[in-house]
């Protein structure tokens, strides 16, 4: 665990299930505390309910059994779609969500304005999505989620559609974020190397019905140098975690995709 985390409870699962109509089990008895300041990678096979995992910790959905708790009503939600506003430029995607809740127009400018100057987008306030790249259209994303300061993070896969260059680069911007900001964050990724760049503990999912199989303490302090990547450490870790991987991913029926 980093040398950044704190004692309390960020988010807490506790015994919970969530059932889909069909009979359909996502997930079954998820135990999982994410404390103060702490980065936690999910891993898992596809269908294994990680993104229905976030959607119950940002309360979009209510979990069928078991309880959930988060310490802040200031969470931030990335997807992995961008979903910006093809007719409205960067500083206006990012002010969206301070417009929805009506704070006056000269704060929610200024919260957009020092967001966009976090993910390194100052000077294209202006910019519509369709003049951006995949990996800005992204860093406009993290800004909107910004804009609230939020103390819990929840990532579902943000950097998937991305090519690998702007997909490490933007590992490492995060990194920094969560360094420099302290927020606490769950963060979804197929990709165990990303996982273990950016996690300080990575759990890996079951197939579905997804149950946490392993929690995996990534040994790295804060903070992570690019060339992390290349120590022979790094390699073993994400040996470790693929292991636990395919482990969990082999105790469910061949039915279970």
């Amino acid at each position: 665990m980093g040398a950044a985390t704190t004692g309390h409870t960020a988010v807490r699962f506790t015994g919970v299930t969530k059932a889909f109509a069909g009979g359909v089990l996502a997930l079954d008895g998820v135990d999982l505390r994410v404390v103060g300041g702490e980065f936690v990678g999910v891993v898992g096979p596809s269908g294994c309910g990680k993104s229905t995992l976030l959607r119950l910790a940002a309360g979009l959905a209510a979990p069928t059994g078991g309880r959930i708790t988060v310490s802040s009503d200031r969470v931030g939600f990335v997807f992995q779609d961008p979903t910006l506003l093809p007719w409205r430029g960067a500083l206006a995607n990012v002010a969206l969500p301070a417009e929805l809740r009506r704070l006056p127009k000269a704060e929610r400018l200024a919260r957009a304005r020092r967001a966009l100057e976090t993910v390194g987008l100052t000077g294209f306030e202006k910019v519509l999505p369709a003049q951006l790249s995949g990996g800005m259209r992204m860093r406009v994303s993290l800004a909107r989620a910004l804009v609230f300061e939020p103390d819990v993070f929840l990532f579902d896969e943000p950097f998937g559609a991305l090519d690998e260059i702007t997909r490490l680069r933007l590992q490492e911007e995060l990194r920094r974020m969560a360094d420099d900001a302290g927020f606490s964050s769950l963060f979804v990724t197929h990709s165990v190397p990303e996982a273990v760049y950016l996690a300080d503990r990575v759990v890996v999912m079951s197939a579905r019905p997804g149950r946490i199989v392993a929690e995996i303490d990534i040994p790295f302090g804060r903070p992570r140098p690019p060339e992390l990547r290349f120590d022979p450490r790094f390699g073993a870790t994400a040996a470790e975690v693929s292991a636990a991987l395919v482990d969990g991913a082999a105790t469910a029926p061949a039915d279970r995709a």
